[in-house]
């Protein structure tokens, strides 16, 4: 009876220290605040909060969308957004009120270069997939808005890589990537803390993620590029069987989609209210995101949050995603709800012009052409450094100098015809098992060409191929910039131009550049120094006295496996 009596004694005391060190180390409960800003009119724009880039049972989410849709409901989000991982083929859902909360259907697609969060966009023709250069290109024609996702992840394939195209939006935070590099001790007291406090725990994980935020402010030094703050929500712990997300595995739903939109959200600016038209609301709430109208808060850390930034010069005003016209020296200002013993944090290109304690900002800045945004950041909060309350989008004053990267023909003359009458290169086909190809000649007013016919195998997608291979040499070859050619094709679709050179595979060494074709007939150039290894592990750029073949390629990465077509191609030439 002594040893059973010290036993529970050890026992209720071990407990009850546990106990106190889980009271003691929980992260502080969310600080509840007066909505509005106390000193500042009232607005006449609507702000509605909401999540973006939600993943579900479509993809390697666990809830359906009726079951996400409840849980923004419980946390009081009027919309979300959905980016299910996929190709852009799938049609995407129309807008729909689902339990009180704006529904819209996007999606996110994997590159070679990192995943493009899109939204806005149709359904693709051809699946979107390959280079990011190629995606972002293929998303602006499709109408859509994409965002480089998880820019800055601990996880390496996860990174985004690709910064000289012309993105529309970054993520300056991702949830999902903040515990990736948090040590096991430290996820395993988060898990803790979660039982007790879920959101504050979550939020606890937050740190400031400095390599985004300062790839953001070198990106709005050229072009608008609005910043968000996803949720990359899943609710899914545990193990999975194979890559496949569909493969099985076993999972507990955690975090929980609404402790996850607990945790933080955006907060959209509206010119008017929501008319419960979700195809109308759902065009309002997407154009405002676009412009930039947007701001995110840590509501885990206070809430409900009430944010203002404007900028003003002259008679013209400007508010945060705005470019602002210069008229004299530039007056800016910023309100907010936040805590006792915050402080407002104006940062002007990527650097702090001015950092006051307070709900108020007020600055004037020189009528050179400047990039602002606010920062509103709170004491003894998660991370380190601390993650920002609020970031806002920016306002550009003078706005920014837009650059595009763009190729042109290449120079010079031509070196080598390789379909004009009297051209003596050797062409051939070249295919996987499954797959057919022909090539004929033709000619019509525009002049001789080839028609190159394909038919992809059917099946999953797992090498098929065809080919036009001209056959070359490597002087020939070295001496010239590039290729182009006019082409056209039976229907809206991208191939690729290759260069091939010997090498320990049997398939050679291989660079490519992949272009757009549709039954428009265009004038192509495809450059030589502008085309990328098809294999990473190979050199930057081909060896231009080695290239022994140039190939047209239709492959599965953006043609479904059973297509069949052609491209049609005329003046066909290195230059």
């Amino acid at each position: 009876m002594t040893r059973l009596r010290t036993m529970g004694l050890v026992t209720a005391t071990l407990g009850g220290v546990a106990g106190l060190f889980v009271v003691f180390t929980l992260p502080p409960p969310s600080i509840a605040l007066q909505p509005g800003i106390r000193g500042a009119p009232p607005t006449m724009r609507t702000v509605v909060p909401g999540a973006y880039h939600v993943h579900t049972t479509r993809s390697d989410g666990t809830g359906t969308v009726d079951e996400v849709a409840a849980a923004a409901a419980r946390a009081g989000l009027r919309f979300v957004i959905f980016t299910d991982h996929g190709d852009g083929v799938r049609r995407p859902d129309p807008p729909t009120y689902r339990a009180g909360v704006l529904c819209i259907d996007g999606v996110e697609i994997s590159t070679t270069d990192g995943h493009y969060a899109v939204i806005g966009m149709g359904q693709a023709p051809y699946p979107l997939g390959g280079e990011a250069r190629d995606v972002v290109e293929d998303v602006a024609r499709l109408g859509g808005f994409g965002i480089a996702a998880h820019p800055t992840s601990p996880k390496a394939e996860l990174q985004w890589r690709e910064w000289a195209v012309p993105l529309d939006g970054i993520e300056w935070l991702n949830a999902d990537s903040e515990w990736r590099d948090e040590t096991w001790l430290r996820l395993a007291r988060g898990l803790i803390d979660y039982l007790f406090r879920p959101p504050e725990s979550l939020a606890s994980l937050l740190g400031r993620p400095e390599a985004a935020l300062v790839r953001w402010d070198a990106l709005t030094m050229h072009r608008r590029v609005v910043g968000l703050a996803g949720l990359d929500a899943h609710a899914r712990l545990g193990l999975q069987k194979a890559a496949d997300p569909h493969a099985g595995g076993v999972f507990l739903r955690l975090p929980s989609y609404e402790s996850l939109f607990r945790t933080l959200t955006l907060r959209v600016e509206l010119e008017e209210p929501w008319r419960g038209d979700a195809a109308h609301d759902a065009a309002n709430l997407l154009a405002e995101i676009k412009a930039g109208h947007v701001y995110t808060a840590i509501d885990a850390i206070a809430g409900p949050p009430s944010f203002e930034f404007t900028a003003h010069s002259g008679s013209h005003t400007a508010r945060e995603g705005d470019v602002l016209t210069v008229a004299g020296p530039v007056d800016l200002e910023a309100s907010t709800n936040a805590p006792p013993g915050s402080t407002l944090v104006l940062m002007e290109n990527g650097r702090i012009a001015r950092e006051v304690a307070g709900p108020h900002l007020r600055y004037t800045a020189h009528s050179t052409p400047a990039v602002f945004r606010v920062e509103v950041r709170v004491p003894l909060r998660p991370g380190g450094p601390r993650v920002p309350w609020i970031v806002s989008n920016p306002v550009y004053v003078g706005g920014p100098e837009e650059r595009r990267t763009a190729f042109g023909p290449p120079p010079g003359n031509t070196s080598l015809a390789l379909v004009q009458p009297g051209s003596n290169t050797a062409y051939h086909i070249e295919h996987d098992a499954r797959s057919e190809a022909t090539v004929s000649p033709t000619s019509r007013p525009a002049g001789a060409g080839l028609v190159f016919a394909y038919a992809l195998g059917g099946g999953p997608p797992s090498g098929q191929f065809t080919a036009l291979v001209f056959e070359t040499t490597g002087h020939v070859v070295s001496g010239s910039d590039g290729i182009s050619f006019r082409a056209s094709s039976d229907r809206p679709m991208r191939c690729s131009i290759q260069v091939r050179q010997p090498g320990a595979d049997r398939d050679g060494e291989r660079w490519q550049r992949s272009i757009y074709l549709d039954p428009e007939p265009r004038e192509v150039s495809v450059c030589f120094g502008d085309m990328r290894p098809v294999a990473r592990a190979m050199p930057r750029h081909p060896h231009l006295s080695q290239v022994d073949a140039v190939l047209i390629v239709v492959d599965t990465t953006n043609t479904r496996p059973g297509t069949a077509g052609w491209v049609r191609l005329e003046h066909a030439a290195m230059k």
